[in-house]
């Protein structure tokens, strides 16, 4: 009845966050379904279907993903006090959000399943569309099969939630002297860095005749004939790009604070450093995401027979959205976690502007290292798809 009542009474936005959770479950859980229509419309193409089922893992890693993102926005996880003496201890608190999460993806799950039907013709009407080819329309479904399917998705956000929010041991912070003490900069740069680079030598060399006529890379939609050495290249600059994240904000926040700055510049810097350890990781998620999107792009401007699928649609859509909407609610977090630094500078006489200033300044500053570098990954992704 506790959780019940926080869930209802909690702010509008804390609701749209969870409705952004159900719709990327519903979407998710539709590819999801519409493999398992193939599959029985298709039995001869198994392999087809194994990998129409592989493509959703990227839309289910990124409605996890975004599951956590706004667990941890909760205002209820930042309230541990208040929550041990209602009841609700560390361990009983990251339970709730758990079920919480799970219950916001059943919610999609069971919204997408009703458009699945639809579409098959189940509830009244016929199939037509997407429904006729790709959902497997008028061929039986496994029912029990399709539930445990559609099952992962609330277990994978769930378990993900649990995970990120489990009760750790306070960690001893090193009681730091002197002015030039500051945060210690994140260690996966350098791997980052190296990974990317391995995923875009094994792409060109996996990539070799992509580009030829009747060779272009498949996605959802379009997947037979995707070389596994191009997906997994991707996958491995896209895992680098991720590690590098926390390491390349930390360099934005160095490159504030270089030469000799001022007040706004030394504050924009700082800040950024702080908060590296904290949104790097969405914002590398972010950044190796919309270099996928370009490059997929780009292979696909080039020839005109193998358009997007409507599952590479929803596939995109269901990724990106998750990614930009995770990048936001880690901001989201940075800015609750230093309201408390904020009323201290704003009793020590900065204005609003000079906050706003600084924001702005630390927002330019990550596009302009974070673009370049996702535009040149992108580039370099395509160069051996399109020779």
């Amino acid at each position: 009845m506790l959780a019940l009542r926080l869930a209802r009474s909690s702010h509008p936005l804390v609701q749209l966050r969870r409705l952004f959770v159900a719709a990327a479950a519903g979407g998710t859980g539709f590819l999801l379904l519409s493999t398992v229509g193939h599959a029985a419309g298709h039995p001869t193409t198994a392999a087809d279907s194994l990998v129409r089922l592989l493509w959703c893992a990227a839309p289910l890693a990124a409605t996890a993903q975004l599951a956590v993102s706004v667990a941890r926005t909760d205002p209820a996880a930042r309230l541990p006090r208040g929550m041990a003496a209602a009841g609700l201890g560390p361990v009983r608190l990251t339970l709730f959000a758990a079920s919480t999460t799970a219950v916001s993806c059943v919610l999609g799950i069971v919204l997408a399943l009703l458009v699945f039907l639809r579409l098959r013709g189940k509830l009244g009407g016929s199939a037509a569309g997407i429904g006729a080819d790709l959902l497997g329309a008028g061929h039986p479904v496994p029912l029990i099969g399709a539930l445990l399917l559609l099952s992962v998705v609330p277990l994978t956000a769930a378990a993900a939630t649990a995970v990120s929010l489990r009760p750790r041991r306070p960690r001893r912070q090193a009681v730091a002297a002197g002015p030039r003490a500051g945060t210690a900069a994140p260690s996966g740069l350098p791997w980052g860095i190296a990974l990317t680079a391995a995923g875009l030598a094994i792409e060109a060399y996996a990539g070799r005749g992509v580009g030829a006529p009747g060779g272009l890379l498949s996605l959802p939609g379009r997947l037979i004939g995707s070389p596994p050495g191009v997906l997994a290249g991707w996958a491995l600059s896209a895992f680098g790009l991720v590690l590098a994240g926390p390491g390349l904000v930390h360099v934005c926040g160095l490159l504030l604070c270089t030469g000799r700055p001022g007040a706004l510049r030394l504050l924009s810097g700082r800040m950024l450093q702080e908060e590296s350890h904290r949104v790097g990781r969405p914002l590398g998620v972010l950044c190796a995401v919309a270099s996928a999107v370009c490059a997929a792009v780009q292979v696909h401007q080039s020839s005109a027979s193998r358009p997007f699928g409507p599952l590479t649609a929803i596939g995109t859509a269901v990724v990106l959205g998750c990614v930009t909407a995770s990048a936001l609610a880690a901001a989201l977090e940075s800015r609750s976690a230093r309201v408390h630094t904020m009323s201290a500078l704003r009793r020590l006489g900065a204005s609003a502007s000079v906050l706003h200033r600084a924001a702005a300044l630390r927002a330019l500053a990550l596009v302009l290292v974070l673009g370049p570098l996702t535009w040149a990954v992108a580039e370099l992704a395509t160069m051996p798809l399109l020779a």
